[in-house]
């Protein structure tokens, strides 16, 4: 059955078609005979009663330098579509959560993925909130004492903003650190946002795992091994991927929540695990999987859509 699918998502012209899983998802979708729509998060709009966007049919083809073909500029109503797809980046700002909205009129009847309701209630640094015991020790708090205590406590830290993303932000402060104060001043005087606080994990040295489920299931893991004198071991600010397995810890941990995240439609979702803690449940425009199937062969964009196909031929 071919889908009418719509992607909401960043300027696909100027994506990495290496890396990017948005991407690859649509590319599996055109070879599984899916047509596609794109248009980015400003031009969708609500008017009298019709959730619309503007945008191009596009073709794609993995040619770097000529990835994307677009139709002539069209205004569509999101309603006629089988599946809308919410893959823009953060920052989770009023923007981003006023899109959630948007196309929570149109869900489930246009399935969109992943579920918009849930994606808004379930920031990736707060939802790993319900599992206290599979995290390392957290706080969040705007408070500066608050976080001093958090600090005097574990010694070694990472400070970070609340909802960024792609590593930008993150700072390490150690023992002997002098700059929390200073830091708490930068944060607070550019956004009102409270801020997250963990405890630093060593085991970062060895990598910060991403954990690839499909509907509340694992099916692989990438590695990304942070550059030398970096904490972060994001792939935006150069950390390296490379193989790896998922160890029991990781099948325990995706046992835990795996089932919230199938209950409440979060098709495709990728975690953090740093050595044996989990530390961020990303379901706003998780990444890895071309990594993921370049290592093993694992092609998570069709379990993706056979996911989503059943749930539409139901």
């Amino acid at each position: 059955m071919a889908l009418k699918v719509a992607l909401q998502m960043d300027p696909i012209g100027a994506v990495n078609i290496d890396a990017d899983s948005t991407f690859r998802i649509a590319l599996e979708a055109q070879q599984r005979g899916h047509s596609l729509f794109f248009y980015t998060p400003d031009r969708l709009a609500f008017v009298e009663g019709r959730v619309i966007a503007r945008g191009s049919y596009i073709e794609l083809r993995r040619e770097k330098g000529n990835h994307v073909s677009y139709g002539e500029e069209t205004q569509v109503d999101l309603a006629d579509f089988d599946v809308v797809w919410l893959r823009q980046d953060p920052p989770f700002d009023m923007g981003y959560i006023t899109t959630t909205h948007l196309l929570e009129l149109l869900h489930p009847k246009t399935l969109v993925v992943n579920d918009p309701f849930w994606v808004r209630n379930f920031p990736e640094k707060l939802l790993v909130l319900r599992f206290p015991d599979l995290t390392p020790p957290t706080a969040i708090a705007r408070d500066l004492a608050t976080i001093r205590e958090f600090k005097a406590r574990h010694g070694d830290i990472i400070l970070k903003p609340l909802y960024g993303n792609g590593g930008a932000g993150v700072f390490r402060l150690d023992e002997n650190d002098r700059n929390l104060s200073s830091l708490y001043e930068l944060f607070t005087s550019m956004s009102r946002e409270p801020m997250i606080v963990q405890k630093f994990l060593p085991a970062v040295s060895k990598g910060d795992k991403r954990v690839i489920l499909v509907d509340g299931e694992p099916v692989g893991a990438i590695n990304r091994v942070p550059q030398a004198g970096e904490t972060r071991s994001n792939m935006h600010v150069g950390g390296r991927p490379e193989k790896v397995g998922l160890t029991e810890r990781d099948l325990e941990i995706c046992r835990r929540i795996g089932p919230t995240l199938r209950d409440h439609g979060q098709i495709f979702v990728g975690i953090d695990v740093i050595g044996d803690w989990l530390t961020e449940i990303n379901v706003t425009s998780p990444t890895g999987i071309q990594e993921l199937e370049r290592f093993d062969g694992t092609n998570a964009a069709a379990r993706i859509w056979q996911v989503i196909e059943a749930k539409r031929a139901g």
